[in-house]
């Protein structure tokens, strides 16, 4: 039995929308320094789920907590403060800033010095600023797209945009990442550069929870994955169990479904 802490306890979620179960009684747990992956077909509850993890909804029935502790009721911004980061299916680049500004986004949460030392520009604020642009020049030259730094981040296109997003969350050191559909909109060669980021998050010790209908990917990264399906969890083990389990195979079999498992 493992004694890695867990990371993410999630106890008997549920969600409806107008007298539609989204989420039906789920309940997981999430190792520390694990990369999980969650895969079912559309219509499955995924999304809601992760929504439901960062309180962007709040679930009718319920717990879940984060290293021990208990997330109901906390606001996303608090949650983002206790390591809960996530990204989204369409990335969230703030256009006119350059690529460089909008990962210094991401250091906000842990900013020491007061707003007003910033304002007035204090030499502690000074310091503390180059320390920020220092470290975000390096994140991007480690996944690297430091010669970006300068460009309109919005006028990048959508493979870059999401790794821009990626770096943002990343430079917020989180305990766990929460990646909603990461390779959504991209082509083959930015999946397989997604695919080596994600491994090097991972060996690096991040907690990585990631919803993806790209099963390549997913087969080809996770340590573990959980299938949804009609808004219940039916399946959950290894990418091979999960490639020749039964009930997944029948949730996909008859599915226009891209994110149909290769077994199927």
């Amino acid at each position: 039995m493992s004694s890695a802490p867990v990371a993410l306890d999630v106890r008997n979620v549920t969600k409806s929308f107008g007298g539609v179960v989204a989420v039906d009684d789920v309940s997981f747990r999430i190792e520390s320094g694990t990369l999980t992956a969650l895969i079912g077909p559309n219509g499955a509850g995924k999304s809601t789920l992760f929504n439901l993890l960062t309180n962007l909804y709040h679930s009718d029935a319920g717990a879940v907590s984060l290293y021990g502790t208990p997330l109901h009721a906390l606001s996303c911004d608090t949650i983002a403060t206790l390591g809960l980061i996530r990204t989204f299916q369409t990335a969230r680049i703030f256009a006119g800033m350059t690529v460089l500004e909008n990962v210094l986004t991401g250091l906000h949460l842990g900013a020491r010095t007061p707003l007003w030392a910033h304002a007035l520009q204090s030499a502690s604020a000074r310091k503390e600023e180059r320390a920020m642009r220092e470290r975000a020049q390096a994140m991007l030259e480690a996944v690297g797209i430091a010669a970006l730094g300068d460009r309109d981040a919005g006028a990048l296109p959508l493979g870059l945009q999401k790794i821009v997003e990626l770096v943002r969350a990343l430079i917020a050191r989180p305990r766990m990442l929460l990646l909603d559909e990461p390779a959504a909109g991209l082509n083959d060669t930015e999946t397989a550069s997604l695919a080596h980021l994600l491994l090097a998050i991972h060996r690096s010790g991040t907690t990585v929870f990631v919803v993806e209908h790209n099963m390549s990917l997913v087969m080809g990264i996770a340590d573990r994955i959980l299938v949804l399906d009609a808004g219940r969890l039916i399946a959950d083990g290894s990418p091979n169990a999960i490639q020749s389990d039964a009930a997944v195979i029948e949730a996909y079999v008859g599915r226009s479904d891209p994110g149909r498992p290769a077994s199927c």
